[in-house]
């Protein structure tokens, strides 16, 4: 292996002014600093009328964003995503078979949970590797299917809306934590959609989002799950919807200062021209990747098919044939070292891939991400690649 110094390859000119390209937490927006938090309400309760308008207020600039039916219930949840993709599961499954599409970590995730904690016999797991999804027309469509819209950790995602018939009978529950704000969701092929603050719009961690259908809130109220509901996963009392969830009334105490940074987000988001101006944003984010990808010899793209390649999660294998001729291991050292190497040089943070994933690159490519960062990365993934190249 060559000797790491900055004389083994041609430096690079231009650094990145933002060098945070994590999956989660994700980038803040541009500009952001500590000033954006100024007037959280700390201190206060959560329920005085003052947090519960900042509550609420988190839920209608969301909705309103990502262009919610009317109808549907959103609301402020613990946990995160995760929080929110449990709650859905152990609330709702049971009523009808289940198909879950496993095509990464937290899609495996979810079919694991209903298969081995909820012991639902009656599920189909539909698994395909890193890089591809489950043929979707082995869907039955008339079971609850739960699914992840976008593969934070393969950087698959559904093509289209088009793949969910318009009519089913079964509940479609959707992980859309590394897609909403940055995609399309079909909302009305959808029944459960789920994200996080920490994700598309660079929020901080820790609070999770649920919008159910009129057909999932019917579920809630007229099935009743056939197992004991921890207290922050029920959304009904007397099989009645608890309203107040969607208001911001939030079933535990939520971060203030997290409320606050959301908002801000929000706000961000709505200047840059709302969903539409956040999806060109997270667009050129990829295309500026693509064509890197496709002058460049020693990468490629983990997803298969264009039509399926995240813009948010965009995730990368290393195609050398020195380095697919190495052990895992020694694949994983190597990563380690060329990215310890940008780490110390400033240039790139965060930027393996997931631990279960096949080993390679992930770089953000959400909103809060500039292309210009993302530009000014791309040079020095060459220049420390060529640092651990055998001599």
């Amino acid at each position: 292996m060559n000797a790491l110094s900055p004389s083994a390859s041609s430096r690079p000119a231009i650094r990145p002014f933002n060098p945070c390209f994590s999956s989660g937490p994700c980038a803040k927006r541009p500009g952001w600093n500590l000033a954006a938090l100024s007037n959280a309400l700390v201190g206060r309760s959560h329920r005085s009328p003052e947090g519960r308008a900042r509550l609420n207020e988190v839920i209608v600039r969301s909705r309103k964003i990502l262009g919610v039916p009317e109808g549907w219930r959103v609301g402020i949840v613990p946990a995160s995503d995760t929080g929110a993709v449990e709650m859905a599961l152990w609330s709702l499954l049971g009523e009808r078979p289940v198909d879950v599409l496993a095509f990464e970590s937290f899609s495996a995730l979810w079919a694991q949970d209903i298969v081995s904690q909820l012991k639902l016999d009656n599920t189909r797991v539909l698994k395909a590797d890193y890089g591809q999804l489950p043929d979707l027309s082995e869907v039955n469509w008339a079971h609850d299917v739960v699914l992840a819209w976008n593969g934070t950790t393969s950087g698959v995602r559904l093509p289209s809306g088009d793949v969910i018939p318009a009519e089913h009978e079964g509940l479609v529950i959707c992980d859309a934590t590394s897609a909403a704000f940055a995609m399309d969701l079909p909302w009305d092929r959808l029944d459960v959609v789920t994200w996080s603050w920490q994700k598309a719009l660079g929020g901080e961690a820790a609070h999770g989002m649920i919008a159910l259908s009129p057909r999932a809130v019917e579920r809630l109220q007229t099935y009743k799950a056939p197992r004991p509901l921890p207290k922050i996963f029920r959304m009904t009392a007397k099989d009645a919807l608890i309203e107040g969830i969607f208001k911001g009334d939030t079933i535990n105490t939520p971060s203030m200062l997290c409320v606050e940074d959301a908002l801000d987000s929000l706000l961000w988001a709505e200047s840059v021209g709302g969903l539409e101006g956040l999806k060109a944003r997270t667009q050129a984010n990829l295309a500026t990747v693509a064509a890197w990808v496709q002058k460049t010899d020693w990468v490629s793209f983990l997803a298969e098919k264009e039509e399926e390649r995240s813009s948010t999660a965009i995730c990368l294998r290393i195609v050398a044939p020195w380095f697919l001729a190495l052990e895992r291991d020694r694949q994983m050292a190597t990563v380690k070292t060329m990215l310890s190497v940008l780490d110390k040089e400033g240039i790139g943070f965060d930027l393996a891939s997931y631990r279960d994933a096949p080993v390679g690159l992930r770089i953000w490519g959400g909103a809060t991400v500039e292309t210009a960062d993302v530009a000014a990365l791309l040079p020095w993934l060459d220049w420390a690649f060529a640092l651990v190249v055998p001599a």
